[in-house]
């Protein structure tokens, strides 16, 4: 069975700037609202070559689209984080270009402009980190 993968996900594990690589791979998004508490994340793919010099095969990187765990904020919706009488961030916020860490079955996956993305709830935001390739 062949595995169908984003068109940019090999480029994107050969990118030595991810977060401008990301940004790039997505394009404009002026045409794409995002509603409510809802977050557009695009995935962080791992490296091909690992640090020890370990080049993952090309289904391994390509499981990076389903199993990512790593989001580049691309959007936040108006009332993302916006504490109420359910929730309480205690003055947490994200802004667009942070990396966040979330649990793989809490995003809805969706492709934009052949680049794998991730559509979150504020809720389902688990962590923020400056280094994504510490995450795996």
């Amino acid at each position: 069975m062949a595995i169908v993968s984003a068109p940019k996900t090999k480029a994107l594990s050969e990118a030595t700037d991810p977060k401008r690589a990301l940004f790039e791979a997505v394009g404009d998004l002026s045409g794409i609202d995002v509603f409510h508490n809802q977050i557009l994340l695009a995935l962080y793919i791992r490296p091909e070559k690992t640090s020890g010099g370990i080049i993952r095969p090309g289904q391994n990187v390509v499981e990076d689209e389903y199993q990512g765990k790593v989001g580049l904020v691309l959007k936040v919706g108006p009332t993302a984080f916006v504490s109420n009488e359910n929730t309480d961030f205690m003055n947490q916020s994200i802004q667009i270009g942070d990396w966040l860490i979330y649990r793989v079955g809490d995003g809805w996956p969706i492709m934009i402009n052949g680049t794998a993305c991730r559509v979150l709830t504020d809720r389902s935001v688990k962590l923020r980190t400056k280094t994504p390739e510490i995450i795996f």
